[in-house]
């Protein structure tokens, strides 16, 4: 159980969560397998599933929940209701000779779909997210916002309220330049990958990889006016990712050291592996996010 991406979000209120209560509101809002015509859906699922564990639908570490969203999805190639939709069209041409309407071909794809659905391919896929008590965050395995907030918006649903912002909540890119054209901070390694961006009305974009960012290359774009839109880093030896102006961290890989710490838990026992990822991964990501409010001069909530 590690993380590959983060989008973080900092609570605006107090946020009590008694274990009892928190599991009988998700499990309100369990997950479901899809009908013979839903084409998806999406509830909680205990993050211990796909270890052969249901009881409890939530994780708990010290004051870390985790939680996690299942979705289920039919799919359908387009290329197969096309397929079916032409042969369809085709033979009531030639049974009545004139040309099928727009309305008509819509209406037939549709009863093709709902005939196929049944057939359809099920994809699964998890969203792995916690929320922090001690450092009033909540962390979500994300690299796209929409799917963020699909899984803040299910758990709002099922405990009454979840009073969040986003972390970051305005661009980065002043401060991101400033790691590179000034000081980076103390427990930050900047690597040879990052992405810039005009802030003139051409918003050229220049990208670059294996290249020193302290290269005379680099220093021309800073010079000419581009900020820093991402760039890649890493953290106390602990972890590399690439932080983006939105506050977002993508790519993240923890380091060899910090993984080899549940080496001794055998590979059978993947209930007591997984709590062990969880416990080093979740410490791990408090202790980046903290970092960087205050590197970041992010504004913190107070209550």
């Amino acid at each position: 159980m590690w993380f590959k991406n983060i989008k973080a979000y900092q609570l605006t209120q107090p946020l009590s969560l008694n274990d009892e209560d928190l599991n009988r509101a998700l499990n309100e809002n369990a997950f479901r397998p899809c009908g013979s015509q839903d084409l998806a859906t999406m509830g909680f699922a205990s993050p211990f599933s796909q270890a052969g564990s249901n009881n409890v639908m939530f994780h708990r570490v010290q004051d870390r929940f985790w939680i996690t969203v299942k979705k289920q999805e039919k799919i359908l190639p387009a290329a197969v209701i096309n397929a079916e939709l032409d042969e369809a069209v085709t033979k009531i041409e030639l049974e009545t000779g004139a040309p099928v309407g727009k309305k008509a071909k819509s209406d037939l794809k549709q009863e093709i779909q709902t005939r196929l659905l049944p057939q359809a391919f099920i994809k699964n896929t998890y969203t792995h997210g916690y929320i922090s008590l001690s450092e009033n965050l909540v962390v979500v395995d994300a690299s796209a916002d929409g799917k963020a907030e699909t899984y803040l918006s299910l758990i709002r649903k099922a405990i009454g309220s979840l009073p969040v912002v986003p972390l970051a909540r305005q661009s980065l890119q002043s401060q991101l330049t400033h790691w590179l054209t000034d000081a980076t901070p103390n427990g930050i390694v900047l690597l040879e990958e990052a992405e810039f961006k005009a802030s003139d009305d051409s918003e050229s974009v220049i990208r670059c990889k294996n290249q020193p960012l302290d290269s005379d290359e680099i220093t021309i774009h800073l010079d000419a006016g581009k900020l820093v839109q991402k760039v890649a880093f890493e953290y106390q030896e602990t972890l590399t990712g690439m932080i983006t102006e939105d506050g977002a961290i993508k790519r993240i890989k923890f380091a060899d050291r910090i993984k080899e710490e549940t080496d001794d838990i055998p590979k059978d026992q993947v209930a007591a592996r997984l709590d062990a990822e969880f416990a080093l991964m979740s410490a791990e990501i408090d202790q980046l996010i903290v970092f960087l409010k205050k590197a970041l001069e992010l504004e913190t909530t107070a209550f």
